[in-house]
């Protein structure tokens, strides 16, 4: 029995991967989700400077300062992974070859979650790159009080993994969301309004606990935190657990969109 369901998973799997890697605008989107962060990153990178130390300036989060973009791209390729398939109606083929609908979405989250997490590796390290040679050289040095960017510091480390993290659970967040509404345009507006949205009116809100609420509970607000290396005390919400908000957020996705996957005709 459990033999026959990870041969029916490991199908599912290599039917997914088959799907996206032959799918032109699948390797487009990962190349974007790279290429985006990285620019953005280096310019932010670029336009800080620390002459005399003592600026209240995180330069690991400026270094991934272009996940804020980045992010974007990561939740289209999360709901085109099923919502292309709606829109075409090639979803009856998949329901046809591999019955299971719910084997079908982890297989789908599987694949989705190893590309962003592929893609973000990449885009974190060269955010990271662009950020040690151009922060130091603006004045962000041990002899201004701030430790060289590297993977040997701790809360570089950690706001590098992070980061990378944060892409792929966008990407399986947006997986989920695609499919519960189905349609693609609909679904990558309803993701980005999520995430994007949520700042704007937390900055807006005159009560300063609807405002800490939403830093704490928001997707994008609170799973960013993981970048966060400095001034820790005055964060909303700690970096793992942020992270972990992302998590429940991406994990609620997919268990309601498994369910409405199961009972709804395509």
């Amino acid at each position: 029995m459990r033999r026959a369901a990870w041969s029916c998973l490991h199908e599912a799997l290599s039917a997914e991967w088959a799907k996206l890697r032959t799918r032109p605008g699948t390797f487009w989107l990962l190349a974007a989700v790279v290429g985006t962060t990285v620019a953005v990153s280096t310019t932010a990178a670029a336009a800080v400077s620390c002459p005399h130390g003592g600026c209240s300036v995180d330069p690991a989060r400026v270094s991934f300062t272009g996940i804020y973009l980045g992010q974007a791209v990561a939740a289209i390729l999360g709901v085109l992974a099923i919502g292309g398939e709606y829109s075409t109606g090639m979803i009856r083929a998949t329901f046809t070859a591999m019955p299971r609908r719910t084997t079908v979405l982890a297989a789908k989250a599987g694949i989705i979650g190893g590309l962003a997490l592929a893609a973000g590796a990449i885009a974190a390290a060269g955010s990271l790159l662009a950020g040690r040679v151009l922060l130091t050289g603006h004045g962000f040095t041990p002899a201004h009080g701030y430790p060289a960017l590297t993977l040997g510091d701790g809360p570089v480390l950690r706001a590098a993994v992070g980061s990378v993290l944060y892409l792929a659970l966008i990407a399986l967040l947006s997986l989920g969301l695609a499919t519960i509404i189905r349609d693609p345009a609909p679904a990558i507006g309803t993701v980005l309004g999520l995430l994007y949205l949520d700042p704007i009116i937390a900055a807006v809100l005159p009560s300063a606990h609807w405002h800490n609420v939403i830093e704490r509970y928001a997707p994008m607000t609170a799973g960013l935190a993981i970048q966060a290396t400095t001034n820790l005390s005055s964060l909303s919400i700690s970096p793992w657990d942020g992270l972990g908000v992302l998590a429940a957020w991406a994990a609620g996705a997919l268990l309601l969109g498994g369910l409405v996957f199961r009972v709804r005709d395509a």
